[in-house]
């Protein structure tokens, strides 16, 4: 084992941060470090590396190891090239090469004796050159440089050039070319384009082969190279053997196992407290004494505590107003040019209602430019019958920062009264005095949340969302997915994030300076296509499959279609359910009143009508049982 934690706390003041703590990483281990903003994850890795110290606890760190750690900027030398500043990660075998050539120089003109003992040092200097890969290193560094979103030509760019986000994949690089025994990652993936981060998830799958711990936003990037998850949440830790999906998963079996058995326990506690207070109530020795000893027996019980569940993160409910007509959005021939520079051309789209479509491409590509060009009214984007726009700015801008959350919502829609605009807010876990806020003083995350739920109360069908992932937590992430699968209108939208495209579109247009390319499914469909068409070489082939392609892009929405009303129809079975075993409990409530259980009149008709409750119950739980087992 690499490193481990026990019993890791960590509080600022009052606010306690970590608990208990407790986690290992094996050495060549890739883990994935989760929880909501705010848990502690960041602050964990300031402790394992002595940037701050633990309240408490203990952490062990395999003898001689070497921790690396993604800063900004770490220890760069402006004057280098990308290049050099890369190559300086091996200094030493630039050293032992210069030695190498240098014996090399000195072997003419010497005697036997002295050649022989040069030739000794040189072959256990080559030897060792060798063992560390010193033949491969400035081919390492191109590659790394290359992969990480450097062209050739910026190869030879002085860092003092370089923007804060290129400086940050340099120093990305020097730490992947030195290959620390443990690697710590807060976000590796910020600074980088899809490409590059393909390319780092293939490099720590296969090259890779130190011990890495990430903390990522980047849900897809985690489910590539993640093996294990460590989810930090209310301060302790909790380790889950698989990658960022199973640990979805199995967290949410594990959260329904637990609250089975708190309910079940709770209820047999329940029915014991009622057996004891109705022995005590016969008021005889003999049952008071047995009412003891069943006392004594339910305090010997191991109390299971009601399960934590995932924080409550926002609860949208996205559900037009207005139906649009089936044809929302028709682009033929969209083109974009500014003087003689042409963005981009021959643009062809077609957007029917309830369809879900990213518009993915490189940056700079003109993403958000279409995007305007669909909300400002372009000639050559045609939006269909009663088709309403409702945009969410990845720049998040709001027209009096001075304002607070409750004012700017107030201000929007001055119709709503006061008790729904906190109802709205709670909505979106702004509570208290928290909606007293002014917009000034919001993080990203925060005014996100603001954007969304301004979003949610207009009178929209046709969503465009520009990155609305990016401010967003993992579980905040995870929400606005199942409210975007559920929404019964329109949905356009940008983004980079992978996990999202793949868990909400149906089909995906790529944008490209010479036109638009359609992917009828998801992100993996879209991966899977791009290789066959790239791999092989065959964009006639696949134009001609497009047919077959579309087939199959429909039989998977009617199947997701199946799978949402499968789920609509549990779901409303379970609130009928929970209805019913609480109209059941209600009436044992009612026939507990010493009133009811004096007039029999009216005990048998509380009576007569629990026993209809009885009987719904167990058709709906037949039903329900049936249903889940997909019959």
């Amino acid at each position: 084992m690499i490193i481990s934690c026990r019993d890791i706390q960590k509080s600022f003041g009052a606010d306690v941060v970590l608990k208990n703590v407790s986690f290992g990483v094996d050495e060549k281990e890739k883990a994935a470090l989760v929880g909501v903003n705010g848990a502690g994850k960041t602050t964990l890795f300031k402790i394992i590396l002595g940037q701050l110290a633990a309240d408490g606890g203990e952490i062990s760190i395999k003898k001689g190891a070497q921790i690396g750690y993604l800063a900004q900027n770490m220890d760069l030398n402006i004057t280098n090239t990308i290049y050099e500043e890369l190559l300086s990660v091996f200094d030493h075998l630039a050293a032992m090469e210069e030695e190498i050539r240098t014996m090399e120089g000195q072997m003419a003109g010497l005697d036997d004796t002295e050649l022989a003992r040069l030739m000794e040092r040189y072959a256990k200097l080559t030897h060792e050159f060798e063992s560390r890969r010193g033949y491969e290193y400035k081919s390492r560094v191109r590659g790394v440089a290359s992969g990480l979103g450097f062209s050739e030509t910026e190869h030879a760019l002085a860092i003092g050039q370089l923007s804060g986000g290129q400086k940050t994949r340099v120093s990305l690089g020097k730490l992947l070319l030195r290959e620390p025994d443990l690697l710590l990652l807060d976000e590796p993936t910020n600074h980088l384009d899809i490409a590059a981060i393909t390319w780092l998830e293939d490099y720590f799958l296969r090259e890779y082969e130190k011990a890495v711990v990430i903390i990522s936003h980047d849900r897809y990037f985690l489910d590539k190279v993640a093996k294990k998850v460590i989810e930090i949440e209310h301060g302790t830790a909790k380790t889950y053997g698989g990658n960022y999906s199973y640990f979805v998963d199995k967290k949410a079996a594990d959260f329904e196992i637990a609250m089975h058995q708190y309910v079940s326990q709770q209820k047999e506690i329940k029915r014991q407290e009622e057996s004891i207070a109705l022995l005590r109530s016969f008021n005889r020795e003999k049952s008071v004494r047995r009412a003891r000893s069943k006392e004594k027996q339910l305090a010997k019980i191991e109390r299971v505590d009601k399960p934590q569940n995932a924080p409550e993160n926002m609860r949208l409910a996205l559900t037009p107003r207005i139906s649009s007509g089936n044809d929302v959005l028709t682009i033929r021939g969209g083109k974009k040019t500014f003087g003689d520079f042409v963005l981009f051309s021959g643009v062809n789209m077609e957007i029917k209602k309830g369809e879900k479509v990213a518009l993915i491409g490189e940056n700079g590509v003109g993403k958000t430019t279409l995007f305007n060009m669909i909300r400002y009214g372009d000639p050559a984007a045609v939006l269909g019958t009663n088709v309403r726009i409702g945009y969410y700015d990845q720049e998040l801008k709001f027209s009096d920062m001075a304002k607070t959350i409750f004012q700017e919502i107030s201000d929007t829609y001055p119709r709503m009264k006061n008790l729904e605009i906190r109802n709205a807010l709670a909505a979106f876990l702004f509570m208290g005095d928290d909606i007293l806020k002014p917009l000034s003083a919001l993080s990203g995350g925060e005014k996100g949340r603001v954007a969304l739920c301004k979003l949610m109360l207009s009178d929209v069908n046709f969503l465009m969302l520009d990155e609305p992932t990016n401010h967003l937590d993992l579980f905040s992430k995870e929400i606005l997915e199942n409210a975007l699968i559920s929404y019964e209108g329109t949905a356009l939208y940008i983004s980079h994030d992978r996990y999202f495209i793949n868990n909400t579109a149906e089909k995906i247009y790529e944008l490209q300076p010479g036109g638009s390319g359609l992917f009828l499914g998801n992100y993996d469909y879209y991966v899977d296509k791009k290789a066959e068409m790239q791999g092989n070489g065959e964009v006639a082939r696949a134009e001609k499959n497009a047919s077959g392609a579309k087939e199959e892009w429909l039989e998977k929405k009617e199947e997701a279609a199946r799978a949402r009303k499968h789920k609509a129809r549990i779901e409303r079975l379970e609130a009928d359910i929970e209805k019913t075993e609480a109209a059941i409990f209600a009436a044992d409530e009612e026939l507990a009143r010493d009133e009811v259980a004096t007039d029999a009149v009216r005990a048998q008709e509380v009576y007569l009508m629990r026993a209809g409750f009885e009987e719904k119950l167990g058709v709906l739980l037949e039903e329900w049982e049936a249903v889940s087992a997909g019959e």
